[in-house]
């Protein structure tokens, strides 16, 4: 399933992307605003690439992902890493996160928090977690994150962002729960 934003109110609308060939234009109509606009599905590498925000690979390599645990405010969602630092919080149409959490959560700033995907010296991927800084801090596990702190995570580490939990998830791991 893939999800596209109605430009005008940003309410996102889902597809089953497998029922249209690459390179296909789709036109949809918002539930919400009834604005019409239309997309054209890319291949699956360029729209890969699309996402990243390049990183030293340019943006091509998996780098694992982040699910954000279905709670009060909203859904599940599954966002993509890229090599590079990863701006997470909450989603906000115009904002500069680049993995904007779709959520009425209160307590989640706009920049909660950045997690940075680097290769260590073993090519293995590190995942590194830092406070935005944010107005009610980063959690891992029950411990907060103090000012400029900075954690080395592995795949499975739960994190809290206000009242929003996110689970890191590893290269070629399932996303279901």
């Amino acid at each position: 399933m893939k999800k596209v934003r109605c430009p005008q109110c940003a309410k996102p609308i889902t597809f089953d992307e497998t029922q249209y060939e690459e390179g296909h234009s789709l036109v949809f109509e918002c539930p919400s605003c009834h604005k019409k606009f239309g997309v054209k599905l890319r291949p699956a590498s360029s729209a890969q690439s699309a996402n990243s925000a390049g990183g030293e690979d340019g943006g091509s390599v998996p780098c694992g992902s982040l699910v954000v645990i279905e709670n009060v405010f909203h859904y599940r969602q599954h966002l993509p890493l890229h090599l590079g630092d990863n701006t997470i919080g909450r989603y906000m149409k115009g904002s500069k996160t680049q993995l904007g959490i779709e959520s009425d959560d209160p307590s989640m700033d706009l920049l909660h928090c950045v997690l940075q995907v680097k290769r260590a010296a073993d090519r293995t991927l590190q995942y590194i977690l830092r406070d935005g800084p944010s107005n009610t801090g980063t959690f891992v596990g029950d411990v907060i994150l103090g000012k400029g702190e900075r954690r080395v995570i592995e795949p499975g580490t739960l994190f809290t962002l206000g009242a929003t939990t996110l689970i890191l998830k590893g290269v070629g791991v399932e996303t279901e729960l």
